[in-house]
């Protein structure tokens, strides 16, 4: 329970999502994961206690000292396995399919938070939804409705339980996760802008 030890757990989404250590914050090894550490935990000299998956806990170590983080007290043991085992408390994620989205989307409580970019979101975005680029969001939380039906979704997913992570840590619970984020979602017959070529990568 100390506070100044940050719980970063770098399993798959999916499998963070089922369970995970309580106010644990999700980047999976698998995609940027330096990228992002780099962007969400501004201070390098932060203590890390790393969840990774099984197997690959001296990669996460490793990935991580590149980019400096080099004041990881080091790695469960086992993996989250040993924590499931140890019947301490968990928390979880709820992901929806497109096909749910579809029926809470039409919903007049439902707000939808997509974290891509400015630029992806500028270039072809659901109807409604609202811009809350990942690198932003800590600093923009208020903004984050507590009476409303929250939907997040990135384009694939990774980034969007990142951003679950986050509302989780501060105690917000009213969302769900797309599965699919935009990929998927194009497939449905939900409303989106019209697609826009992007004329920058901000």
């Amino acid at each position: 329970d100390r506070k100044d030890i940050l719980i970063l757990d770098c399993r798959e989404a999916t499998e963070f999502s089922n369970s995970f250590v309580p106010h644990s914050l999700n980047i999976g090894l698998d995609s940027n994961f330096a990228m992002w550490v780099g962007e969400l935990i501004p201070d390098i000299n932060h203590k890390i206690a790393l969840i990774a998956p099984q197997g690959r806990e001296e990669e996460a170590l490793i990935r991580l000292s590149r980019v400096g983080y080099d004041n990881s007290i080091g790695y469960l043991k086992g993996g989250y396995e040993t924590w499931l085992k140890s019947g301490k408390e968990t928390d979880n994620i709820k992901r929806i399919p497109t096909t749910e989205f579809e029926n809470l989307h039409n919903l007049e409580n439902s707000y939808v938070i997509d974290v891509r970019k400015k630029s992806e979101f500028e270039s072809e975005h659901v109807i409604d939804a609202v811009n809350i680029p990942l690198n932003q969001l800590e600093n923009r939380l208020p903004e984050v409705p507590h009476n409303k039906n929250v939907i997040l979704h990135c384009a694939g997913g990774y980034r969007s339980m990142i951003a679950g992570s986050i509302l989780k840590r501060h105690n917000i619970t009213n969302f769900v996760d797309v599965m699919g984020g935009m990929n998927e979602i194009k497939k449905t017959a939900i409303p989106v802008s019209e697609y826009v070529c992007p004329t920058t990568l901000l």
